[in-house]
């Protein structure tokens, strides 16, 4: 049976294409399925930079956007950088296929409102070098480069190298209501175009973080999340070769386990969560909360697996969705279950979920006893 979830949660879901496909071919599925259209955009990213002085290379790629026939936004289809192993370098780059790379996101934010994602070959920096008073410089290998009037580099546009038109993310709109169905809707048209599971793939969950803005249910999700992460990680079967994961800074816990941050309303809780580091690379993203942008004021669970089937996402989402809940409801200075079978036990979550995890910790701690 499959969990019913009452959370609105937005989901990203990193998927690889077969090769000779891209994701573009699975975003026209979607759009043909729905009766919609698909729009070319550029989608941000960074990588690491072994250039001395400069830590990260800023990235837009080729992103597709399906809208349903009204114009409403079903889901985007993008690429992620962690996705490697399943890849072959040595591809020769797909015509039509490029990336634009810069130093500074600022800059990449003025390709991103002036420039067209769907313009023709190498002409889509042009209207970035207008803006700089200078021509574009076009270098061999395909290469177009944007300079400022003293020379200095502004935008590089360049073919996208091998096969990195096979690595799709799936990133939903925010769903209220009949998850798994609109989930099986992509996943299906995915596993009908011989998509699958990366080596690196993960799945990401943003749950509506409204219902968690208050220092005392933080604080319990923290406390939780020191006491019971790494076994609830094991229950869902995290991906060991999953990157960009790892722990909040230790500065989160002592902040969040005295009782003067208890006693802060949201806006003092909010401003002091903002001194401790947080970012978004890590097992519970905390940050889209202190961000102030409605689009993501989320709290994003990034350890689950990636999956091409709904009855086990769907599984695997209602757990957090209980153990958000039990933070959510938490009465002021109640400590966290002690026990995960108790927190399993007290988590608002369904009943059918409930049954499965509990389930699962049972044998997990069989096999764990018999070795």
């Amino acid at each position: 049976m499959t969990s019913v979830l009452d959370w609105k949660t937005g989901f990203e879901i990193e998927l690889m294409a077969p090769p000779g496909l891209s994701r573009r071919d699975l975003a026209q599925a979607v759009a043909t399925r729905v009766g919609g259209t698909v729009e070319r955009f550029f989608h941000p990213q960074s990588e690491p930079s072994a250039v001395e002085g400069r830590p990260v290379f800023e990235n837009l790629t080729p992103g597709f956007r399906v809208r349903d026939g009204e114009g409403g936004w079903v889901a985007s289809f993008v690429d992620d950088l962690t996705l490697q192993r399943d890849l072959d370098r040595e591809r020769a780059p797909l015509a039509g296929w490029r990336r634009i790379v810069a130093d500074d996101g600022r800059l990449l934010r003025l390709v991103e409102r002036h420039c067209d994602p769907d313009a023709a070959d190498d002409r889509t920096l042009e209207p970035l070098a207008t803006l700089f008073g200078t021509e574009a410089q076009r270098h061999e290998a395909g290469m177009v480069r944007v300079v400022d009037a003293n020379g200095r580099s502004v935008a590089i546009d360049a073919p996208l190298p091998g096969e990195r038109e096979r690595p799709c993310e799936i990133v939903t709109a925010p769903i209220e209501a009949d998850h798994a169905a609109v989930l099986e809707g992509l996943l299906g048209d995915a596993r009908a175009l011989g998509f699958t599971v990366p080596v690196e793939g993960a799945a990401h969950v943003h749950f509506d973080g409204e219902p968690l803005c208050s220092a005392r249910a933080i604080a319990g999700l923290v406390e939780v999340w020191k006491r019971h992460g790494e076994a609830l990680k094991r229950l869902v079967g995290v991906n060991p070769r999953c990157v960009r994961l790892g722990d909040w800074p230790a500065s989160l816990a002592e902040l969040t386990g005295r009782e003067t941050f208890a006693a802060m309303d949201w806006d003092e809780a909010k401003a002091a969560l903002g001194g401790v580091g947080l970012t978004k690379y890590c097992d519970l993203n905390l940050a889209n909360l202190l961000t102030g942008r409605a689009e993501k004021h989320t709290v994003e669970v990034r350890v689950l697996p990636a999956l091409l089937e709904v009855e086990p996402l769907m599984e695997a989402v209602a757990l957090f969705e209980g153990v958000l809940g039990w933070c959510r409801d938490r009465e002021p200075g109640e400590p966290a279950p002690r026990s995960l079978v108790d927190l399993l036990i007290r988590s608002p979550m369904d009943d059918a979920a409930r049954t499965q995890w509990l389930g699962r910790f049972r044998q997990e701690t069989n096999a764990i006893a018999a070795i």
